[in-house]
């Protein structure tokens, strides 16, 4: 089979962002707000009093610091609390294509390639805006690809498993190049009135090209060494909005089929298995992990990925070796793990190993081991 190479990354960053001080302060004038509307079934009992948040809490819990959002005025409206989107027609591009479009094209210049030379483009996400058309063959129509397109969706995994699905079909000659667009609109699918996850989520859009690794010319790109995904039913991270929902009965509230977890659950279940992956994927590819030059982990909670890297490597990780984009970016979903290889790859120097993992609901979790050529 063909060797394969990731040859150009691209990252859409939206322009607004979100500190914790000033997601906190609309948090807390809701909980304010709440409380007294309902102090008398607070009082008996019936209801439970909502606590208020902190940056301090938000940080301890998770590492972040702010987060991007594609519109910050609704999701810090105390009587909205979400992103407010302007409905677009049908003639429109979509807003998950336009952030895809700005992150393929970033890619495909940075791999010095058009979109023509492209003939697959897997939009690989945790939520898509629509049933369909998919995403992906909106994205191929505006950015004048040729082949084929498709969506798929493993949550925060979604990336690894779309580079899986990119690298096997330019290794068996399916496509010439193809590309993996990760659009995150996260912000529309958490619930902002949550005190135990109303900071973790932002917004961003990344995109991956793989290609022949011989295409891609001498010292350019990191060849695909080897891919390994694995799945494992969980209901600790769920998300239940859905196109049947308006049948249900009894009707639910919208907030309440938005993003929950367990997150304790999630923190011991998630570590292990993706250690475990990482663990065996390298040493079936007979690399040994103290060699890794550098971790590009999915960017969930900082404690996580400080604790999974540090199972991988035996001893504790340093920030170069496991490089953390949480703390300005938040949680992007699939998006994390790609924005910690667009933004940290560049020092690699030949022969230079890593590896990129993403995990999350599912369980999915999906290793990439490369290595710079």
């Amino acid at each position: 089979m063909i060797p394969v190479a990731i040859t150009g990354t691209g990252l859409y960053t939206p322009s607004q962002s979100i500190s914790n001080d000033e997601l906190v302060a609309c948090y807390n004038a809701y909980v304010e707000r709440y409380n007294r509307e309902h102090a008398d079934e607070i009082a008996a009992g019936r209801t439970p009093a909502l606590q208020a948040s902190s940056s301090e809490f938000i940080v301890k819990a998770s590492g972040i610091k702010s987060r991007y959002v594609i519109d910050r005025e609704g999701v810090l409206d105390v009587e909205w609390m979400r992103p407010r989107i302007e409905m677009r027609g049908d003639d429109q591009p979509s807003q998950m294509c336009e952030m895809g479009v700005a992150a393929a094209r970033e890619a495909l210049a940075a791999a010095g390639r058009e979109a023509a030379d492209v003939d697959l483009i897997v939009v690989a996400c945790s939520n898509m805006q629509r049933g369909y058309p998919a995403v992906a063959v909106e994205i191929q129509h505006y950015l004048g690809a040729r082949g084929y397109a498709y969506d798929m969706n493993v949550a925060c995994a979604s990336a690894a498993f779309g580079i899986q699905a990119a690298a096997d079909a330019v290794r068996i000659g399916n496509a010439r190049a193809a590309l993996v667009v990760s659009p995150e609109i996260c912000s529309g699918h958490l619930n902002w009135r949550n005190r135990d996850c109303h900071f973790i989520f932002g917004d961003a859009a990344t995109a991956v090209l793989v290609e022949p690794a011989d295409n891609a010319g001498a010292g350019r790109g990191f060849e695909i060494l080897g891919t390994r995904l694995k799945t494992q039913f969980s209901n600790n991270i769920r998300n239940n909005f859905g196109f049947l929902n308006a049948c249900e009965r009894p009707q639910r509230r919208w907030d309440d089929v938005l993003f929950h977890q367990e997150g304790r659950k999630v923190f011991k279940e998630v570590v292990p298995l993706a250690a475990e992956l990482m663990l065996g994927h390298l040493a079936d590819l007979r690399i040994d992990a103290a060699g890794v030059r550098r971790f590009w982990l999915h960017q969930a909670n900082l404690g996580m990925n400080q604790l999974i890297a540090k199972r991988v490597l035996g001893r504790e990780p340093s920030p170069d070796e496991a490089p953390v984009i949480l703390d300005e970016y938040a949680n992007t979903s699939s998006a994390g793990s790609v924005i910690a290889f667009h933004k940290f790859h560049r020092d690699l120097q030949p022969g230079d190993v890593g590896v990129l993992c993403a995990f999350g609901a599912g369980y999915s979790a999906g290793s990439v081991v490369m290595k710079r050529r």
